[in-house]
């Protein structure tokens, strides 16, 4: 469904984005042409390390919470054409502060999304991340794009693994970059710099909450895999989620985003807390009762202690909410004296 341009609902999701925290970094924007009531209709930022010029997006299309949230989170429901999320992400919706948008905006796929998805809604640009969106094996990447008239938009927190040069950001600075980006690229900069600015704000408010004495407490987090778990590397974002609580990933380490381990050098890191990925097909309830009966766990301190906190898909992934996310998990901390 595409809806008016400035819509009233659009008007009140500004006013939300502004009460809600940002982050951004200033990576600047250059205005190519301007439209005849003064705004720019053209404009080049960087992603992933290139230089992208984009007009206006009227008809965009974004892929799973990440994307549907920044763009909600930015008053810009009005200029969608629809999502695509797996149904897995259904409790992270029915958990939103946009709930609202995700109920008026087209739902295009319930799966994958695809390119045959984005030619038939007739987008005009995309929003995904690479590997999660984006891939060669998937027949949907930015220069297929391109190909056909469609402009792109990759999550900075995925640029680490795109393309020659390989962007190394953290997770939150990319979270930042993309909402300033996206607010340049759609001409709502005021509004992406209050939303950062927030976010920005209430994590060093955060900070001011961690203990004064001892290390950061070892988190480990646990998404799904029964022979191998599927947890998150430095590049994902709770490494930053953990870190703005005021804890460590105990798999900080490797340069990887969401990825596969053994459970070998999560026993050895002995962990204190599981921060446990809540989405549809697999319950907290039911991942906690399973990494119980692990005989391999019974010695890590986080088993033994009871001590595991769960966290809604929502938050876990790059998006506006993450910060939501380092909040809950700090209170959490500090509960357990940590």
């Amino acid at each position: 469904m595409i809806r008016s341009p400035r819509s009233p609902r659009a008007l009140a999701a500004g006013l939300l984005a502004a009460g809600l925290l940002a982050t951004t970094t200033g990576c600047g924007a250059d205005v190519e042409s301007t439209a005849k009531d003064g705004e720019p209709t053209r404009v080049t930022v960087s992603n992933c390390g290139e230089k992208v010029t984009y007009t206006r997006p009227e008809r965009a299309v974004a892929y799973d919470v990440s994307g549907a949230e920044k763009m909600f989170s930015l008053g810009l429901a009005d200029r969608m054409r629809g999502y695509v999320m797996n149904k897995l992400g259904d409790p992270a919706i029915a958990g939103s502060p946009w709930r609202g948008d995700y109920g008026e905006v087209d739902r295009l796929g319930n799966e994958r999304i695809t390119r045959e998805i984005v030619i038939d809604a007739k987008a005009d640009w995309v929003l995904a991340g690479w590997n999660s969106g984006f891939g060669e094996d998937r027949g949907i990447t930015p220069a297929l794009l391109k190909k056909v008239d469609i402009a792109s938009y990759v999550h900075t927190e995925t640029c680490w693994d795109y393309g020659g040069e390989k962007l190394d950001v953290t997770p939150l600075e990319a979270l930042y970059t993309d909402l300033d980006n996206l607010g340049r690229i759609f001409g709502v900069e005021r509004r992406a710099d209050r939303l950062v600015s927030g976010l920005k704000h209430r994590v060093a408010a955060l900070k001011k909450t961690w203990p004064t004495k001892g290390d950061p407490a070892k988190v480990f987090v646990y998404d799904s895999g029964t022979d191998q778990p599927f947890t998150a590397g430095r590049h994902a974002a709770p490494n930053d989620i953990i870190r703005a609580a005021g804890g460590r990933n105990v798999l900080d380490g490797l340069d990887k985003g969401w990825t596969s381990v053994g459970w070998e050098p999560v026993v050895k890191a002995k962990p204190e807390v599981i921060v446990v990925v809540d989405y549809a097909d697999q319950p907290a309830k039911d991942k906690i009762k399973y990494l119980k009966s692990l005989p391999a766990l019974r010695s890590v301190p986080a088993v033994k202690n009871g001590r595991f906190f769960v966290m809604s898909y929502g938050d876990a992934v790059s998006g506006p909410r993450n910060v939501k996310g380092a909040e809950d998990l700090g209170r959490y901390l500090r509960s357990v004296g940590r």
